[in-house]
């Protein structure tokens, strides 16, 4: 799939880290604020999405991960069906689902602070199961070590995605 006809970058990110992301994603990406991470091979990995896209939909996911090999890897444990044993293992563990809670709270005061969208969703789940693993991953990523439990557990599972080279060749 080729990307859309290039749009101008967003403020906050080059033309450079814009191309690659399209590359990454197959698209233009909507509502790119900024890079949130970038993977040890200099491509972007998650961007900073505006709280609502360009037509003033509510877009409620603030980080979002671009990484392709990274999203397929991640696809591949969603299959066997981790959201399910990580939600379960939430409502059996006070202590995991209290750091859960915080990294939901985290991620709506992050949200808020650029644009308060009047909910309490904030993405992936968060705070009372794990729907989607790529939202904890990108949030883990972009907030860093500690601060989203699940996030971190799959990082950690899978290893160093970025070691083959970049995911993407952007043509710029």
């Amino acid at each position: 799939m080729s990307p859309a006809s290039p749009r101008p970058p967003a403020p906050g990110i080059s033309e450079a880290d814009s191309a690659a992301v399209a590359a990454q994603l197959g698209r233009q990406p909507r509502a790119v604020r900024e890079v949130a991470h970038r993977c040890p091979c200099g491509l972007p990995s998650v961007v900073q999405t505006a709280p609502r896209l360009e037509d003033g939909t509510p877009f409620p996911t603030l980080y979002y991960l671009t990484c392709s090999r990274l999203n397929s890897r991640i696809g591949g444990l969603e299959a066997t069906g981790r959201m399910r044993e990580m939600t379960e293992r939430l409502a059996a563990d006070p202590e995991l689902a209290a750091v859960y809670r915080r990294a939901h709270d985290a991620y709506l005061s992050e949200r808020d602070a650029i644009e308060p969208l009047g909910t309490e969703v904030s993405a992936g789940g968060m705070p009372d199961r794990v729907k989607c693993l790529h939202v904890c991953v990108a949030h883990a990523l972009a907030a860093g070590p500690g601060v989203n439990p699940f996030g971190d557990e799959a990082l950690a599972e899978l290893g160093e995605w970025w070691q083959s080279g970049p995911c993407a060749r952007p043509s710029t």
